[in-house]
């Protein structure tokens, strides 16, 4: 296409992603950053991860700040590459440390003792790397900072 002109799913494909993982993330890094939601709060949060985990404080720190500020960041889609690689990356370390052992699927009937599959973390791993790899779209602040 001639630069200029547009097709509407380039206009808005990029923001319909935004806005839900953007929710989703800045939502999740509220819990364990500010203790919203019904979340733990920070400090719960690092001994969380370090006791039941074996995640250091500072790798705990670095997953907090790309929930809460990489969410916000793609939401607006300022740094929009930058923040879906840390949301990505938070994404494989729970499908690794979390929920590969219980399958692809989601324990929707609430077995006891059993967690979340991948299937979730999947999709939103998949919504970030479109991110990374695509950019922000039409409407994010990155054209407006970056002029491009």
């Amino acid at each position: 296409m001639a630069k200029g002109n547009f097709d509407v799913k380039d206009l808005i494909a990029p923001l319909m992603l935004r806005v839900p993982l953007g929710l989703i993330f800045m939502a999740h890094g509220s819990q364990k950053l500010l203790g919203l939601f019904g979340g733990q709060g920070l400090t719960a949060t690092f001994k969380t991860f370090e006791e039941k985990m074996g995640i250091p404080p500072i790798f705990t720190l670095l997953a907090i700040i790309a929930e809460f500020a990489g969410g916000f960041g793609v939401l607006t889609g300022f740094l929009t590459r930058l923040s879906a690689a840390g949301i990505s990356t938070v994404m494989l370390v729970a499908i690794y440390k979390i929920n590969w052992v219980n399958g692809f699927f989601l324990n929707l009937t609430g077995v006891a003792g059993r967690g979340h599959g991948i299937e979730y973390n999947t999709a939103l791993l998949g919504m970030a790397l479109y991110l990374v790899l695509a950019g922000g779209g039409r409407w994010c602040l990155d054209r407006l900072v970056f002029k491009g």
